[in-house]
């Protein structure tokens, strides 16, 4: 299968299928061509001819079997609610096509990171279902966002290979490829406490969220009460951070400072703000992914950057590594978040910008 044939069948050209498989921050018309280039090609199980790169290259390799990888997405469902998820699964894809792999399939599956779940879930009917959408052939599994632990001791038993791309440890279960959200919430608190906010919000889920274990450190770290009034659980979604903004707005106990778990929560209060400009409230808002459109909103939004890059080509690397034989134990590559200032956060008490928009 050539991707001549594969843009043939997506109805676009050749280069469109080949910057798509290639490039993961490609901007594709739309979402949905995107995914549907991708579909045929797992459909296919394309792979690129690397015998044919290679003997343009002048060079000759010996034979090595075709790995076949499969993902599931925890965090989000398949309509892209968080876009963090989406852009780390983007990078995967690539990396997968640039090794020579084929992705048997991309599943999401938010029960995985639900905990609640545990007692009444039958893991082994869902994982033996997940392996059926794999098909026969299945090298490996990488597994995007959190995991609880039960489910993921069955994981490992059904699967050989498997890593976990994420921002709250697997404790060494399997191998992983972390961004320690627990530090990335001590930068981004820090940064608000060091502006002169002492009281801080907090939005995004709580229960065994290294964020929000990093935030309550953080707090308590530097002397300053932990408020009730402002921890607000959610799903980290735009629609949620805008009603959890709301509810702000309507209260007499507002935070003057909001460390927001993920981007996308971040930029639904940034957009609830700019509806209601007019109101004395104007907090500051920090958040951590760094997304795309997070230099979009205005202000640019405060956030810690994660390295998505390094965490799906490592991701993969690891992978195939365990897949070939070349380690046994379990083992941890840690990446560092960098914390990215922009506009949305100024020192308590002030507001440089005078009104909110997307």
């Amino acid at each position: 299968m050539s991707i001549k044939q594969i843009a043939e069948k997506a109805g676009v050209s050749p280069a469109t299928v080949s910057r798509v498989l290639n490039t993961p921050n490609y901007k594709c018309s739309s979402p949905e061509l995107r995914d549907k280039i991708w579909k045929i090609a797992m459909d296919l199980n394309y792979t690129p001819n690397e015998s044919a790169r290679n003997l343009k290259k002048g060079q000759v390799n010996a034979w090595e079997k075709t790995h076949y990888i499969q993902v599931i997405v925890t965090r989000t469902n398949q309509g892209g609610t968080d876009p963090f998820y989406t852009e780390l699964l983007h990078v995967i894809e690539s990396e997968i096509h640039r090794n020579f792999c084929i992705l048997s399939s991309v599943l999401y599956m938010p029960v995985f990171s639900d905990s609640c779940d545990n007692r009444i879930m039958n893991w082994d009917n869902v994982i033996g279902k997940m392996k059926e959408e794999a098909g026969e052939t299945c090298d490996g599994l990488i597994i995007i966002g959190k995991c609880n632990k039960d489910a993921l001791l069955r994981l490992r038993a059904a699967y050989p290979n498997l890593v976990s791309v994420n921002r709250n440890s697997t404790n060494y279960e399997i191998d992983e490829i972390l961004c320690d959200g627990y530090k990335i919430a001590v930068t981004a608190v820090g940064h608000l406490i060091s502006l002169g906010h002492r009281k801080i919000g907090y939005v995004g889920n709580c229960h065994e969220e290294a964020r929000y274990q990093g935030y309550i450190h953080t707090l308590s770290k530097n002397n300053i009460r932990i408020e009730p009034d402002y921890v607000i659980e959610t799903e980290q979604t735009e629609r949620e951070g805008y009603e959890c903004m709301q509810r702000w707005l309507q209260s007499d106990r507002c935070p003057t400072g909001i460390y927001c778990a993920n981007d996308i929560t971040a930029v639904g209060m940034l957009k609830c703000l700019q509806k209601n400009k007019k109101r004395y409230f104007v907090p500051s808002v920090i958040s951590s992914d760094d997304i795309e459109c997070a230099q979009d909103t205005k202000p640019m939004l405060t956030t810690v950057n994660l390295p998505k890059e390094d965490m799906g080509r490592f991701a993969l690397y690891l992978l195939l590594d365990r897949i070939k034989g070349g380690h046994k134990g379990v083992i941890r590559i840690e990446l560092e978040g960098k914390l990215m200032i922009r506009n949305s956060c100024v020192p308590v008490g002030e507001s440089y910008w005078s009104d909110y928009s997307i």
